[in-house]
């Protein structure tokens, strides 16, 4: 029997006992210490503490440092911690007056280039940049605006996640919270890396490429699409394609439609643990449409692969 060591939170682990150890990353307790947070005193004259005025008649400890404040063309580190540790869950919330001016990157043990890189709102399965509720197992988005997620993300000696906010105005307000078990990690343990592109299609082109340029040993674990269909007419019909391990004109793995990958059939409005959908507005099967949906479900990707 595996040891629990703080990889697995499902119920039935929750009578295992492990030596991990429990860290949050916020803006009270950025470094995520031991004994750190809610250390900070009232200053509205500190440009650290830029909503610090509303504690001031309750003192030290008292909300002091809830919320990041984010100048337009600014970086700010969310994490910066030493593993091995695993992020269990990640909850952000922001009145920034564009969720897609907000970058996420993600960088494990040290490397130069991000594992993840997407703005702020399709990295929790919002799109168009329009709040709508959405429950499923790894990704949540609560009454309002509050995104969860819930990815295991596990790295051996470093961690860093940054927000910056690439916008033409200021983020006054951004709360996060990111919960890590500090732990041992299996030697064939994975990295997790997400990839966001946007592009136009037309009749001439009509493929939009989800995924590309992943080679070696994984997991595929799932896919967030967000569309606005600019003719009218059926918009159902893409096929979802995976070219695995060589594949050139044929895929290996090829679905039916767009509706269907999701786990939807002549339409999209079903919700479920695995696969939610959030149709912002539109004409259910004719006419111009709108609409997000995304899947958790988990595929082997041996080698090489392209998702189209």
């Amino acid at each position: 029997m595996n040891p629990f060591k703080g990889l697995n939170l499902g119920l039935g682990t929750l009578p295992l006992l492990s030596n991990s150890r429990t860290r949050s990353l916020s803006a009270e307790n950025p470094t995520g210490d031991k004994g750190g947070g809610a250390r900070w005193v009232p200053n509205p004259n500190d440009p650290e503490l830029p909503h610090s005025g509303a504690a001031m008649d309750l003192g030290r400890g008292w909300k002091v440092r809830p919320f990041l404040k984010v100048p337009r063309g600014e970086i700010v580190n969310l994490a910066d911690v030493d593993g091995p540790a695993v992020i269990q869950h990640i909850w952000m919330a922001t009145d920034a007056p564009s969720y897609r001016q907000c970058i996420l990157r993600f960088y494990w043990d040290g490397e130069t280039t991000p594992s993840v890189e997407t703005p702020l709102s399709d990295f929790f399965a919002v799109g168009h940049d329009v709040y709508a509720k959405l429950s499923s197992f790894v990704v949540s988005v609560n009454p309002t605006k509050g995104m969860n997620c819930y990815w295991p993300m596990p790295f051996p000696k470093h961690c860093r996640v940054t927000f910056e906010n690439d916008g033409v105005a200021d983020v006054n307000v951004l709360a996060y919270q990111i919960t890590y078990a500090e732990t041992e990690l299996p030697e064939n343990i994975g990295y997790f890396h997400g990839q966001w592109r946007r592009s136009t299609t037309d009749r001439s082109k009509p493929e939009h490429v989800i995924l590309d340029g992943v080679r070696g040993q994984g997991h595929y674990v799932g896919t967030f699409l967000a569309w606005t269909q600019l003719s009218n007419g059926w918009w159902g019909e893409g096929e979802i394609k995976f070219f695995i391990d060589g594949d050139t004109e044929y895929p290996t793995i090829c679905g039916t439609g767009t509706e269907d990958y999701f786990g939807g059939a002549w339409g999209l409005e079903t919700f479920s643990p695995r696969l939610s959908q959030a149709i912002t507005s539109g004409i259910k099967s004719r006419g111009k449409y709108r609409g997000t949906a995304s899947t958790g479900g988990m595929f082997l990707i041996p080698s090489d692969s392209r998702a189209t």
